[in-house]
């Protein structure tokens, strides 16, 4: 588990280590990146359209000092400016001829740039040249608005290819040779018209651009390289989180056992207070004022020597069991079983004052006797004929209560001559009785009707000890439901007025008046005999 824990560790700081980094990368990466190859790429154009420009101008020059210039050259007659300049020696190119001469000569390039310049009436003898689709919408629209170029776009994903195409617009000089000449196709040209478009078409293949962008693509490798570590180590972590998570399972689950298996050993209070940590699991005690009840069974050692040793086993751990569940609906604290003897006490470490606590023991022991009868009938039905009678007695008193023991090993328990007089009590007591001390009567008194008996004197006890002996109840005790069982040879009685539902009160009373009627008939024949 701490393997785990520090792995985990690890890949925490690891992972804001490379976030902090990620972070830092894309709020100043991405900018240096673009910022730079802005620059490449702007560069790289430059150097592109001064490569074209300086192409074109060769080929201008190229055709000037050829076409022009030396044809100017060669002539032995005056030099005139035709159509159809290379049959004539000494003949120059008109702009018109210039223009597609200039065209071809660019267009033969394997350049970016390409020049054309066409026209659907050409002179004859002229080589034709046909159309394409945007080349005549061209001639339309210019026709119809000379002012408004027209642009196409198109290509690919890997290569865009930009189209433009502007009017050549006839001036009064073409006007007046193309009307007189022969071979126009037209001769009502006026000045303003279109004769044609120049075409000017430019290719750019995008991948060649792509390497203009290395500082972003290192940006993008870099970026996605620090997403993927995140990504493995976020399921790193995931993974050692999980398995922190399932030991933490397996941990708890075998904590939650260890400590149900130990609360069987602690009283209730007690383990909730330690485990909510409202108590410390050290030695240490406090003096308080407690209720201390404590009881015994009359001639449990002959009842012992009737059983044998399973079933006695199962008869006193049903009696316990039931005892503590009585003891602890009231809210008592039991201390411990001391062969068939119980020791409880109220007022730690839960508390309703002392008044209170004691009225809480009296109902709890109340309701212990009454239940007695309940698992005197059950035993009976079980074949265990002697009955059980459990003595009982209360006091009220000041003793110190916490944990006992050793470093090693502590009880949490009560000590105090207080808790002596308890003892004490109950061995005064009637069997199935309960016998207080002066002190916890005189906090229940409006709760029993009790009578002093003989006072006792106690080995560590200087005062005098007058017990009294529970006679009957008052109050809401005296309001409880009774269970009244009978068994004499002949006779096997048991009534418990709580048990019965309602419709079963009028069996009850009908056999019990036969029960009745039955002993009032056999009076007589007892009186004969």
């Amino acid at each position: 588990m701490a393997g785990l824990g520090e792995r985990a560790s690890y890949q925490q700081r690891a992972m804001v280590t490379l976030l902090v980094a990620t972070l830092i990368l894309g709020v100043l990466g991405l900018p240096v990146a673009v910022w730079l190859d802005l620059q490449i790429l702007s560069e790289r154009v430059l150097r592109m359209q001064a490569s074209e420009a300086s192409r074109i101008i060769d080929d201008m020059r190229s055709f000037y000092g050829s076409d022009v210039v030396g044809r100017v050259l060669e002539a032995s007659e005056p030099v005139m400016v035709t159509h159809n300049y290379r049959d004539i020696s000494g003949a120059i190119p008109i702009p018109a001829t210039l223009s597609i001469e200039l065209g071809k000569r660019i267009s033969a390039q394997d350049g970016s740039v390409k020049y054309r310049f066409v026209s659907d009436m050409p002179f004859k003898g002229r080589e034709p040249h046909p159309l394409d689709d945007f080349e005549k919408d061209a001639l339309s629209r210019l026709r119809a608005n000379p002012e408004q170029p027209v642009v196409e776009v198109s290509g690919s994903l890997f290569a865009k290819n930009v189209r433009t195409a502007a009017p050549i617009v006839m001036g009064p000089v073409c006007v007046s040779c193309h009307n007189a000449h022969p071979d126009s196709p037209k001769t009502d040209w006026k000045v303003g018209d279109v004769r044609g478009i120049q075409e000017i078409s430019v290719r750019q293949p995008i991948f060649a651009n792509i390497f203009s962008f290395k500082y972003s693509l290192i940006y993008l490798a870099a970026a996605s390289l620090a997403g993927l570590a995140c990504i493995f180590l976020q399921r790193r972590q995931e993974r050692l989180i999980r398995g922190m998570n399932q030991e933490l399972t397996e941990a708890n689950d075998f904590l939650a056992g260890i400590s149900t298996k130990l609360a069987k050993y602690l009283s209730p209070q007690i383990y909730r207070s330690i485990f909510s940590g409202q108590k410390d699991v050290a030695i240490a005690t406090e003096r308080k004022k407690l209720t201390i009840f404590f009881s015994d069974i009359k001639d449990f050692t002959t009842i012992a020597e009737r059983l044998q040793p399973e079933d006695l086993t199962q008869l006193l751990n049903e009696y316990f069991t039931e005892m503590s569940s009585i003891a602890l609906r009231h809210g008592a604290t039991i201390d411990k079983f001391v062969g068939d003897a119980i020791l409880i006490f109220f007022g730690d470490p839960e508390t309703k004052g002392v008044k209170e606590d004691a009225r809480a023991c009296l109902r709890m022991a109340v309701d212990m006797q009454q239940y007695m009868e309940q698992l005197n009938a059950r035993w009976r039905k079980q074949g265990i004929d002697l009955p059980m009678r459990v003595r009982m007695g209360i006091n009220t008193g000041f003793c110190n209560v916490g944990n006992f023991g050793s470093e090693d090993r502590m009880a949490y328990t009560i000590i105090g001559a207080e808790a002596n007089i308890a003892a004490r009590l109950q061995t005064v007591a009637e069997p199935g009785g309960i016998c207080l001390s002066y002190e916890t009567y005189a906090l229940v008194r409006d709760l029993v009707r009790a009578r002093p008996l003989e006072s006792i004197a106690m080995k560590g006890i200087k005062r005098e000890v007058v017990p009294y002996a529970v006679e009957g109840f008052l109050g809401e005790l005296a309001q409880r439901p009774q269970v009244i069982v009978e068994h004499v040879t002949g006779l096997d009685l048991f009534l418990d007025l709580d048990a019965l539902k309602h419709g079963e009160i009028d069996q009850a009373r009908k056999r019990l008046s036969e029960a009745l009627a039955a002993l009032e008939m056999s009076r007589p024949a007892a009186k004969a005999s």
